[in-house]
């Protein structure tokens, strides 16, 4: 049977360009078309699409147009369409009209891949409204049988919480699957056809953050050309997720006890009051309590955040959970990257026990991801260890600080010529180019670290 074929319709190249490149990747047949008006062609020709991933921004015919006359076609093909943030009223219109789902740009990659295996697998005629997430895509921390109670207690207040309005706040070090737990929430709640909003509170100015939360009208600052809504507004009756929730200045946390206490708020220069019901789940890695007692966090605040609270224990505490995590992630890559089925190495499964895991479950995935695109045994026992470079390497014992720093600097330079490659499926070339470097020299580096390259890494396969 043929691969599914994901027709692509953008207006922007490097976008057609980049999905196209994505989607292949994965294992559909990707085409592209940079305007509305040639999807009818497309649909009624001999190669017709499984799948629509469109872009309602477009000059000419917009997306709304596109799918206004695929429904008086009574076109089955499901659409997913696109849009920038701020577009949110598009957006409405576009599942009203008949769209499978919607992916906010910029958006991530397994979120594109989860929403295209669901819309391939829907059942005609295509739901008014987009199905519910299956609670397996975010299920390799939360949803199978771990080894470890504290999971399985974990899993079950998430199920009795869910369809529920109370506040949830998650805690955790960074790396233990916050995030993956607030959506897996979201996803199992009947809360999961509507949007999914996170926000890092840490990520941004207070100034900005505010904007961003709320929303501005124009002219309300300057640079502010247009109305823009914020977050609240954007989750609707959904799922906000305040992540890093203990970073936010004391000022706009007053701001959001209210809108948590009144359920209303006004964009920043606005003058009218606008009404949301979206869940709030927050996040953070600090002790919140601490933090109140030191005046750094509002106590009001935090009592009405902490109606659920959930703890995610650290992978260092439950070493029982890590053969299940390694086997998911290695089908998680193997699918993603075309490989065959691919073992653990006995000395990478030790190796793991005995390990401390500082950046946790997802320290733990980005190695896993590592090996299966590398194969490569003792480049990943380098990466475990490099931290503890001085202490655990004999060898290290005698070295200059120049040496362990030149050494260090060099680890570091691999990992981000390494994640390059994986962000432009490894072409050389454009990694050159993205990381400002001269490509002979980067080809010099990489054979100097035993980098495959692509043809290389296919033949392992």
């Amino acid at each position: 049977m043929s691969n599914p074929r994901v027709l692509v319709v953008d207006d922007d190249a490097s976008t057609r360009s980049y999905l196209c490149r994505f989607l292949s990747s994965l294992g559909y047949s990707a085409h592209s078309l940079d305007s509305g008006e040639q999807v009818f062609g497309a649909l009624n020709g001999a190669d017709r699409p499984s799948v629509v991933l469109l872009d309602l921004m477009m000059p000419r015919v917009s997306g709304l147009e596109v799918l206004s006359r695929m429904q008086s076609l009574d076109s089955a093909v499901p659409v997913v369409v696109m849009s920038a943030e701020g577009h949110a009223r598009t957006v409405v219109r576009a599942m009203r009209m008949g769209a499978f789902d919607y992916l906010v740009k910029p958006f991530e990659e397994d979120e594109l891949e989860r929403t295209l295996r669901e819309a391939l697998h829907s059942e005609p005629p295509r739901p008014r409204q987009p199905a519910p997430p299956a609670p397996a895509d975010y299920g390799h921390l939360f949803e199978s049988a771990g080894s470890d109670p504290r999971i399985a207690r974990i899993r079950e207040i998430a199920s009795r919480v869910a369809d529920t309005d109370a506040p949830v706040l998650i805690l955790g070090e960074t790396g233990v699957g916050k995030e993956v737990l607030a959506t897996y929430i979201h996803s199992i709640s009947n809360r999961s056809f509507q949007p999914f909003i996170k926000v890092n509170c840490a990520a941004l100015p207070a100034d900005l953050l505010e904007s961003e939360l709320f929303g501005y009208e124009r002219g309300a600052f300057t640079g502010a050309m247009k109305d823009k809504p914020g977050k609240f507004e954007l989750a609707g009756e959904g799922t906000l997720l305040l992540d890093e929730i203990g970073e936010m200045s004391p000022a706009l946390q007053a701001k959001l006890l209210h809108v948590l206490q009144d359920g209303e708020w006004m964009r920043l220069g606005g003058t009218r009051t606008i009404r949301g019901g979206a869940r709030i789940i927050a996040a953070t890695n600090r002790r919140l309590e601490d933090a109140v007692a030191k005046n750094d966090f509002r106590q009001d605040l935090f009592y009405r955040l902490n109606v659920v609270r959930i703890e995610i224990p650290p992978l260092r505490s439950r070493p029982a959970d890590i053969p299940r995590l390694c086997q998911q992630f290695l089908d998680k890559y193997q699918a993603r990257y075309g490989r065959a089925p691919i073992m653990l190495p006995p000395q990478l499964a030790d190796a793991f026990q005995r390990y401390s895991w500082p950046g946790n479950v997802r320290q733990l995935e980005n190695i896993i991801r590592r090996y299966v695109i590398l194969l490569d045994v003792e480049a990943v026992l380098a990466d475990l260890y490099k931290p503890d470079a001085c202490a655990s390497a004999p060898e290290a014992a005698g070295s200059s600080l120049r040496d362990l720093s030149a050494h260090a600097a060099d680890n570091a330079e691999r990992e981000a010529v390494l994640r390059m490659l994986e962000e432009v499926n490894w072409n050389r070339k454009e990694a050159a180019r993205r990381l400002n470097v001269c490509y002979k020299s980067l080809l010099q580096k990489l054979r100097r670290w035993n980098v495959p390259g692509r043809a290389q890494l296919a033949a392992r396969a």
